[in-house]
């Protein structure tokens, strides 16, 4: 097992101090308690008990919503960025590549798999969102990775025919699809990764198969 859950009433008190923070629209006060909370409990339990469960909370319905979401989303990026991040010190990549997909401009669930990653002495090249597939391919060649997360957040960016083409013109490295955007069937050796315990596992395993 990759983490332990925190216990119930651990996480109740965490929801509730993020969510107050995010609707003081304190990014940085969000950013301190996750550091905290991360250090304390894991980025995966972290990420998965309160962060997620919060972030889908925020429907956006109103103005007040939105501010709230994107303050909340910041504060989160900033506190998974800084996690167990040393500026002398640059981990390697181990091989691991990590970019949105074409268009998308949400990738939160990747800074948290980079955070995982730096977790257990792992790096990861993240390269931020709406990579298009051209640049993703260019960076391959580029860096070598033995495997590549690529995260869509809608159905309108998770084309499974655009992952499953990049795969076949990337041979000899494993290709992973990440995010709720993946809907549509993704035929072998393509996979899609549902959980962030599932894609740090697949970002630990060895090189690919050539």
């Amino acid at each position: 097992m990759l983490t332990d859950s925190m216990p119930a009433e651990a996480v109740e008190t965490a929801r509730k101090r993020l969510s107050a923070a995010a609707e003081d629209l304190d990014a940085n006060e969000v950013a301190a308690l996750l550091l905290a909370l991360a250090a304390d409990h894991g980025v995966l339990a972290s990420w998965q008990q309160v962060c997620v469960p919060l972030l889908a909370a925020l429907r956006g319905h109103t103005a007040a919503e939105v501010a709230t979401e994107h303050a909340l989303s910041e504060g989160v990026r900033i506190g998974l960025d800084v996690f167990r991040r040393e500026p002398a010190r640059q981990l390697p990549t181990g091989g691991v590549l990590l970019a949105g997909t074409e268009h998308e401009t949400h990738c939160l669930g990747l800074h948290a798999l980079a955070a995982a990653l730096r977790e257990r002495g792992r790096g990861a090249l993240l390269l931020g969102p709406a990579l298009p597939w051209a640049a993703l391919a260019s960076a391959v060649r580029r860096a070598r990775p033995h495997t590549v997360v690529v995260w869509s957040q809608t159905p309108v960016t998770g084309r499974a025919y655009r992952l499953v083409r990049f795969g076949r013109d990337t041979p000899g490295v494993r290709v992973h699809a990440a995010g709720p955007g993946w809907i549509e069937p993704l035929p072998p050796p393509s996979t899609r990764l549902t959980t962030l315990a599932a894609a740090t596992t697949a970002c630990l395993q060895g090189r690919a198969p050539c």
